[in-house]
Order: structure tokens, then sequence, then C-alpha cells
């Protein structure tokens, strides 16, 4: 009997996790209104070292519910967020939920180009975002369906000293204030929106009649080509993944917990680990605006975390720091790690000085995102990302044939089916229908499922990049790319990193008469990226090496990359995750 059938991976659950749990029909503002009644004096959140309890979390959240609701939002409606974490943006992120309305999470630092055509899919009229970055959100009205743009200053929820501090007339403080906070004309400040005059005090705000299945939440990614589109994600599919998270790891939530909030609340993994868990077992959300290593160090020293949920990089990058500066990073009793392969090493020096677990998962955007994990015991399994959660099958089919169950041991597509997977891609019937193989979602990624039930991943069909715990799509890079004058054809690969993430890299060949001008091309990519995307090196060639039919083969252009100009450490790593598939 296969580890499908007999579904094997159940003897490897911890004794705290149940095989099936009970989700019932609530929602992400039930759990939220129940957390409340319980938790409502309790630290909620934590920014630059002020904090707020729940009770004044939620007096902010019906205020900032009411502006809304004045603003025309009603339920149904989607209102797009574009915020660093910051105290403002889980307020939002609840008040829009109380009206009953989608929530649509973008990156703050991405361009008017980048916005556009999600702005247009989605159609929201009101957008909450981060001050600095309100020009960019300008830019979109009368090309997109966009009327209000609510601007959010930052150190208006810092606490007071700093607040005073950033205003003395010294360069460095400038500099300093500058990074934090910009001028916004033609917004709605956020103080006013949750202040009287709007929308009033929101405290006689009824809730909606929600249900299980209205969408909670959308947010953007696609594959190697093609336009990004907005995966649904119900309020249903993200309890699920809450309730699976907190049975999966031990006593969360049976004690008071304090959750590093270091992953941006605009992706997936880090609205999940931190912000929806975080609510749902009541903790204290400590928020960083950006994963600044100086920033996480301070945290570490002053309010040891004891939930940090992260990627590879960042659990390196503490230790490091923490052997550097002598500081006891002890106390973090639970980490999970997802985003890339997380190295054997990396566990083994962050459990040495903490003095608990760090387990690797995986997961998806469109899965809410987890789908699979490492139990959380000391018998982990370093370089599988884990067995699948409570209530959720995960099958490895023949690529050729998707009707076919691959023999364990044997690589095929990674499918999954459960609670936690989302409804399908707004607006793109077709593409969802694509999307699903007789009620099992095609994740595109390979991997191997072995005897025993622990899976190990071993490439990505989509060939998504993965830098800094961020995903990088190809084809949108190539596009941005060719349509630079210079350049005749490009193509972007991943040049792994033994970290396990991997570098932005583009492969062109240039325009008859052009020279290789790498500066003024990453000039020319920022107009139109996020930083993240734009490709660190440029690599000629003279002609890119095809398949049959013309397309550019990714994989050997990226492998041909290596062994021409890749370091020694690009070569080790490449050598290791060549072995990783080869098994």
């Amino acid at each position: 009997m296969s580890a499908l059938e007999s579904k094997a991976w159940l003897d490897h659950y911890a004794d705290w996790t149940p095989h099936h749990l009970e989700y019932g029909d609530t929602t992400l503002i039930d759990h939220y209104n129940n957390n409340l009644a319980v938790n409502g004096d309790k630290n909620a959140t934590r920014f630059f070292g002020r904090t707020q309890s729940y009770n004044d979390l939620d007096r902010q959240v019906r205020r900032a519910a009411a502006g809304l609701r004045a603003f025309g939002v009603r339920p149904g409606d989607r209102v797009a967020l574009l915020m660093p974490n910051c105290p403002q943006h889980i307020v939002a992120f609840y008040a829009v939920l109380k009206l009953g309305a989608t929530v649509v999470e973008h990156n703050p630092l991405y361009t008017a180009h980048e916005l556009e055509h999600p702005f247009n899919d989605h159609g929201a009229r009101v957008a909450i975002c981060w001050d600095k970055t309100s020009g960019t959100l300008e830019k979109l009205r009368g090309r997109t369906q966009l009327e209000t743009i609510i601007s959010v200053n930052m150190t208006e929820a810092m606490p007071r000293s700093q607040q005073l501090l950033l205003k003395l007339p010294l360069p460095m403080i400038h500099k300093m204030r500058d990074r934090l906070t910009g001028d916004a004309p033609n917004t709605v400040p956020w103080e006013a929106l949750i202040g009287q005059a709007i929308g009033g005090d929101g405290r006689n705000l009824e809730d909606p009649e929600t249900t299980k299945d209205d969408i909670a939440l959308i947010l953007y990614t696609s594959g190697t080509t093609g336009a990004p589109k907005g995966a649904q994600l119900s309020h249903g599919n993200l309890v699920a993944n809450i309730i699976q998270g907190k049975h999966w790891v031990p006593g969360l939530g049976e004690k008071d917990e304090v959750l590093l909030a270091a992953l941006p609340m605009f992706h997936a993994y880090g609205l999940t680990m931190n912000v929806t868990l975080g609510v749902f077992i009541g903790g204290e959300i400590i928020l960083l605006p950006a994963p600044d290593l100086k920033l996480i160090m301070k945290v570490m020293k002053k309010n040891t975390p004891t939930w940090l949920p992260g990627v590879p990089a960042l659990y390196e990058r503490i230790v490091e720091a923490a052997e550097t500066a002598g500081i006891d990073i002890s106390g973090v009793r639970n980490s999970f790690c997802g985003a890339s392969t997380l190295p054997t090493r990396t566990v083994e020096r962050w459990e040495r000085y903490t003095g608990g677990l760090l387990v690797e998962g995986y997961g998806l955007t469109e899965t809410s995102p987890i789908i699979v994990g490492n139990p959380m015991t000391p018998t982990h399994r370093p370089g599988y990302v884990g067995v699948p959660f409570p209530d959720t099958e995960v099958r490895i089919a023949d690529p050729d044939n998707l009707d076919v169950t691959m023999p364990d041991g044997q690589e095929g597509e990674v499918l999954v089916r459960g609670p936690q997977v989302f409804q399908g891609y707004l607006n793109q019937p077709e593409a969802t229908e694509k999307s699903f193989h007789d009620g099992w979602y095609c994740t595109g990624d390979v991997g191997v499922m072995e005897p025993d039930g622990f899976i190990r991943l071993v490439a990505r069909i989509k060939e998504v990049i993965i830098t800094g715990g961020f995903n990088v799509y190809p084809g949108e890079v190539e596009e941005a790319l060719m349509a630079h004058p210079d350049v005749a054809d490009a193509t972007v690969v991943g040049m792994p990193r033994s970290d396990g993430s991997e570098s932005v890299v583009a492969a062109i060949t240039l325009a008859e008469g052009a020279a290789l001008d790498p500066e003024g091309l990453k000039e020319h990519c920022r107009e139109m990226l996020t930083r993240y995307k734009v490709p660190r090196r440029f690599y000629h060639f003279d002609e890119m090496p095809r398949d049959q039919i013309g397309k550019i083969r990714r994989r050997e252009v990226r492998d041909q990359l290596v062994e021409r100009y890749g370091s020694e450490a690009e070569k080790e790593a490449l050598k290791e995750a060549e072995k990783k598939r080869s098994r």
C-alpha cells in the first residue's frame, strides 16, 4: 500500500496534533470577536516600543470601519492595502473585514506599472497606503477605478518620544524621517479616517452576515508568464490554516505568546503566520516595517519573541549577529521556515542558540499558505518539507498523466486538496479550471513522497525564483527587459545561493549595435519593477539555448551561467540542488 493510500504521514504526527480537526462555520471576524472578549486587556501590538491592547486596537478598527463605510465601502467591495508592517495595517485589515468587504494586499514598493493590471482586475475604489507610496497610487487615478486614497503615516503609531525626536532639524534625523514618512497630497490622512468627522466612533457598528465561503483576501500571483492573477482566499480557507497551525505547534496559545512580524503582511506567509494566527491565539505581535537586522536584534535583546516565522537567510543573519554582539537569543520556543530550502546547518545553529525548534514547511499563496510541515518535535527531518497538515492530502502525480500517482520515492508534480485551498482566481475561470485536476490543486512543483509520507521538494515546474523569501516571476522581469531598445532577447533565472534562496540574474541578447550597460538596464527595470525583482547581474548571449519549438531553456541558461561565471559557493549550491533532484 502506498503512502497516499495508507496516509502514512499520520504516524508522524505529534501527540498534540489530531488527525482531524473541527473548523465549523466560523469566520476571521468570529475569531477576532472571540479573542477580544477573552484577551481585550492583553497587548495586541508593539511598534518601536509602543504597545496597544486588543481593546485599544478594536476602538481603532471600529473607527476605521465607520470611516470606510462613509466612503461607500459595502459588503463584497474590495479595498486595497499597500503598507509595511505597522499597527495601522492590522487595523485596516480587520476594519475592511468588519464591513463584509474583501482585503486586497499589495506590496507598497510596487510601481504604478506593476499595480495597474491588478487594480483594473479587482476594481477597488478605495486604497489605504503608506504615505510614501501615495504618489504611485495617484498615477492610477483615471487609469483604474481608484477614487479615494487614504494615507498612513507610520510614525503616528510610534512612541511620543520618538515622534518628537523625528522632528529635530538634524541631517541624520531628517534622513531617518524620510525613510519612514513623506508628503501625501490629495489623500485622506489616516487620522482623519478614524476621527469623529467622517464616520464617527463606530461603537454601534454591527457585523454583517459574513459566511466562511465569503472571500476575505485577494493576493496576486502569477506563473513564469502572463499577467498576475488574483488568488481568492475565503474566510474558511484562512481560518482552516490557523486552526491547523495552532494544533501543529506544541502549546501555541496556551502561554503568553510574542510573535515577531518581520515577514511582510502583504505576503500570504507573513499575514497568516503573524496577523491572523496572532489574533486567533491572543498573542502580542511585534511589528517591524522591514526585516532590518538592527531592528530585529533590538527586539531579540529586549523583547525576545516566542514565535518567529521566517526564511532561511533571516535565521542565518540573526545567529551571526547574536554571535558577533554576544546577544542571548534563547527563549524562541518555535520557529517555522518557508519560502526556500532550509539548510541543515541553519537548523542546527538556530536550535543550539535558541534552545527551541526550527522546522521547515511548504505552501503557496493559493493554499493560505501552508499545506505541509515538519512535525514540531526533536525528530523533525531537515532536508524535507515535512508531512501534510491535518485534513490535507498530498499526491505526487505523473506530470504527463495527472490521473496516475507516482510510486513512493519517485518524483512527480505535487497535487493537494484540503480546507485551506483557495476559491479560484478572480475573473479568470479558465485559469482556475486549469489549476485543478479532478479536485486536486496542481502546485506546479516537483516533489517526492517517501514510503513513510515525508515529502521532499525537487524542483519548480513554474521556475519561480525565490529571493529573500519573495517570489519573482521570470516572465514579468523579461517583459520589462524587452521594453528596453538595446535588448533583442532576454531570459531571467535564479542563481542558487548557499542559504537556499536565489539571486535574480538576466541573460540577454543585445540589439544590433548596442553595448551591454548593466547600470542602465537596472535603472530601466527600477522604473517598472520593485527593487528585489531587478536583476543583480546581466550576461550577454549571442544566442540562447532553445527547445525544438524555439522556447528558451531557462534551466540550461542557468546551468551555463553557473558553470561559466558562478562563484565556488554558487557552483556548490547548484550541486546540492542537483543532488536533491537525483535522490
